[in-house]
């Protein structure tokens, strides 16, 4: 059994070029804080440093066969990561220089469309959910809360019976529940 950490660099990158999963773990392990605190002192995110590191990392993996840093490896990751904080800083720069010149919004506007937005998602997730139903209890679900009509006329057009279609809306609302968890709350409300 290979003892990763006592292996210099090198070693575990001409072992990360092979697929070694141990090594590149040991990589991450050495590198990773180090790393994390260097960008994080530069971007004051500890989001945006986690995830620059994570992309680091991911990028290192991606490409671990043609991976050949010309100086020392260490150097090589500082610079990668120093690099990539610059050019997230640089793209703040440019977002913050756009908004500056965008006129000021209506906060009441602003929450409207944000409403209108969270609404047409619940519906389209409850769409989904009511699609995934068996088409008999779809149908005589939707005639329910859909068309607002009683179950004795769902029966009459259907020809089943009251109790039948009764049976249909409770299982399909048991179904819903289950699959929509806390959705399901605003499901009775929007379907009312």
């Amino acid at each position: 059994m290979t003892a990763y950490n006592c292996l210099s660099d090198l070693e575990l990158l001409d072992l990360v070029k092979s697929d070694n999963e141990s090594a590149f773990a040991e990589i991450y392990e050495r590198y990773f804080g180090v790393l994390y605190l260097h960008a994080y002192h530069r971007l004051h995110d500890q989001d945006e440093a986690k995830d620059l590191i994570q992309e680091l990392f991911t990028y290192l993996w991606s490409t671990r066969r043609v991976l050949e840093p010309k100086t020392n490896f260490s150097n090589y990751l500082y610079t990668w990561v120093r690099n990539r904080v610059l050019n997230v800083i640089a793209h703040k720069q440019v977002q913050e220089k756009y908004l500056s010149t965008l006129p000021p919004l209506d906060s009441s506007v602003e929450s409207l469309t944000d409403h209108r937005l969270r609404e047409r998602q619940l519906a389209a997730i409850i769409e989904r959910e009511v699609a995934l139903l068996p088409p008999k209890m779809r149908e005589v679900f939707m005639m329910s809360r859909k068309a607002n009509l009683s179950y004795k006329d769902i029966g009459a057009q259907l020809n089943l019976s009251e109790q039948t279609v009764r049976s249909h809306v409770k299982n399909a609302l048991k179904i819903l529940k289950a699959r929509l968890g806390i959705l399901f709350y605003l499901f009775i409300i929007f379907y009312k």
